[in-house]
């Protein structure tokens, strides 16, 4: 397929006399000067108002259908090369996973790995919090999300003890928060936020030993093995781990105890060093380190890089205004690794606030990530759930008279009715 394409680029190349685009190549969309005609046999094609390309003959890129799988393996003998990684298939063009961060958990867990358990706040009304449960069904019913991540820590799980036995009182309240997502019908990640560490210590590396961090996934994975639509979030992104080849190591202890537990075909997710950002993925070592973690068959099927990334000034998720869509510094580049190595990848915290630069470069990104679905199975926005109207990065819908109102990014660029992430 992929010697094919070379064939047709080079030809394409030979045969135009005027500045033109390549068959896939981009023609289009908010803000592009390059070339607008397309070579001889492709046509310009609108994937979403920020992204048209050139495709062969008329007919637009079906969507996709596929609700979370992540199929590609390192083995597979048609990987693109060179140039050709550049270049997203003529399928690309909508997004799988598209969701919102459900938080309150998680409150109370610093990025050092201490959690106060007694932060820890359930967003159910039932259990003292937010509406989650009806945050969650707006967003999937009326916005058309369809995947929700969960935030946890994991001292809560345990009630302070590190290892894998889980507090049985405190797991049931975590266990109704996953159980209302699932049964909403969206695919729901746990994601544990602990940035690698359990009070200060780095898991693998002085803090918790790997046999501890993979007895946790085992008690979880045990517990929800049957549960097609979970996906497995490792942790939260990991930062400042001096050894990015001993963190792989934890990394594959944890993979291996989940699959051993009988969650055999779940996606699970790979953080990887400096706080798992998607523009030092590479730059890191993290996805040379990362590619080498396994199934116990030896497959990579269903083993997807997670990574984050925000659009403020320092990439911190900590300030209202926008000033990058983040395409050249780190979806572009990652986009062409990914490609060229058979891997995909899962934006699972990005967002920003509710103004109008965010608007801007958020709708940027999250148009490109759609042009390139085939590597990218989607994003989720940071963060509803139990956040205050006040908070810098809120997305937690008001609901008054019988209705919920959503925050302005989320109506003008996450929200999959807006059109960014391609077809519903």
């Amino acid at each position: 397929m992929y010697r094919s394409l070379r064939i047709l680029l080079i030809s394409a190349v030979t045969l135009s006399v005027h500045a033109q685009s390549p068959l896939y190549g981009q023609c289009g969309g908010t803000g592009w000067n390059g070339d607008k005609a397309c070579v001889s046999g492709a046509v310009c094609t609108v994937l979403n108002q920020w992204y048209s390309q050139c495709l062969p003959g008329t007919g637009a890129p079906a969507p996709s259908t596929t609700i979370a799988t992540a199929t590609l393996t390192t083995t597979s003998t048609t990987l693109p090369t060179g140039a050709e990684c550049a270049v997203p298939p003529a399928s690309a063009g909508s997004l799988e996973l598209k969701g919102v961060n459900i938080a309150g958990f998680d409150f109370g867990c610093a990025t050092d790995g201490f959690c106060n358990t007694t932060g820890a706040w359930p967003p159910l009304t039932q259990l003292g919090g937010n509406d989650g449960e009806g945050q969650m069904k707006h967003f999937f019913n009326t916005d058309g999300f369809n995947t929700f991540r969960l935030p946890v820590g994991w001292q809560y799980l345990t009630n302070n003890v590190v290892g894998g036995d889980l507090n049985e009182a405190n797991f049931q309240k975590y266990d109704t928060l996953v159980k209302t997502c699932l049964n909403i019908g969206a695919t729901c990640v746990i994601d544990i936020h602990n940035y690698a560490r359990w009070n200060g210590g780095i898991i693998g590396q002085g803090g918790p030993t790997n046999e501890q961090f993979a007895a946790l996934w085992s008690s979880l994975a045990s517990r929800y093995k049957d549960q097609s639509k979970l996906i497995f979030g490792l942790v939260n992104e990991p930062h400042d781990v001096p050894d990015i080849k001993i963190w792989a190591a934890s990394v594959q202890a944890a993979v291996t105890a989940i699959r051993k537990a009988g969650a055999t075909q779940q996606i699970i997710l790979l953080p990887g060093n400096n706080w798992t950002s998607a523009g030092t993925f590479i730059s890191s070592g993290s996805a040379d380190a990362l590619k080498t973690v396994v199934n116990l068959d030896g497959s990579t099927t269903n083993l997807v890089f997670d990574v984050h990334k925000y659009l403020d000034s320092d990439n911190s998720g900590t300030h209202t205004e926008c000033t990058t869509n983040n395409i050249d510094g780190a979806w572009k580049p990652l986009a062409e690794w990914l490609r060229c190595n058979g891997r995909k990848a899962f934006n699972t915290e990005t967002g920003g606030g509710n103004t109008q630069s965010c608007v801007k470069y958020t709708c940027e990104q999250t148009a490109y990530q759609a042009a390139n679905s085939d590597v990218y199975l989607g994003y989720v926005g940071w963060s509803a759930g139990n956040f205050a109207d006040t908070y810098e990065l809120n997305e937690v819908p008001t609901y008054s008279n019988g209705k919920w109102t959503d925050t302005l990014l989320v109506s003008s660029c996450l929200s999959p009715k807006a059109g960014y992430a391609g077809k519903l």
